[in-house]
């Protein structure tokens, strides 16, 4: 179960760096002075130390391929809260709840503009077919990304991978 959790957490928190919000902090480090860059710089090196490689050259040939892994997971979540719950526009017509795994794609908010709108059962399953083929085209995306990174992982590195959620 702290396995599960362990993985939950650190999911959540490579799509919550590379997610939208990491360009919008940037440039209003906040409060904190919380740094984008110097986080995903840390959970780069946590990456290369659960996946055991000393090797540089070796951490080269990997590091893009798991940051694409990271980045088509972020894409794929976008627009998203907590619990899978799309993003709903707010009362006032602004963004309402904020996102917790970066901006909602254009076919996400065309789907929250007609729920929002009340739109007709025929205006609805337009946007839901599109909202559905670009959702297919995102977890694609993801799948090679992460047999990019399988093709370059050894079977011990596969397997830490998979236990850590960045593979299935």
């Amino acid at each position: 179960m702290k396995r599960l959790m362990r993985t939950m957490m650190m999911a959540g928190l490579a799509a919550g760096l590379l997610g939208g919000v990491a360009p919008a902090m940037a440039q209003d480090r906040g409060p904190r002075n919380f740094d984008p860059e110097e986080f995903r710089q840390r959970m780069m090196e946590r990456v290369r130390e659960e996946l055991e490689i000393t090797d540089d050259n070796e951490w080269r040939a990997i590091e893009p391929l798991v940051n694409k892994v990271f980045e088509a997971r972020r894409e794929l979540m976008g627009g998203r809260g907590f619990f899978g719950r799309p993003r709903r526009a707010g009362a006032d017509g602004g963004p309402g709840r904020g996102p917790a795994f970066g901006q909602p794609s254009p076919e996400q908010e065309a789907l929250n503009r007609a729920i929002e709108s009340k739109a007709s059962a025929s205006e609805l399953k337009a946007a839901l077919a599109k909202y559905r083929e670009a959702r297919k085209a995102r977890e694609e995306a993801l799948r090679k990304a992460q047999e990019d990174l399988r093709k370059v992982l050894t079977v011990r590195q596969e397997a830490i991978a998979v236990a850590n959620g960045w593979l299935d």
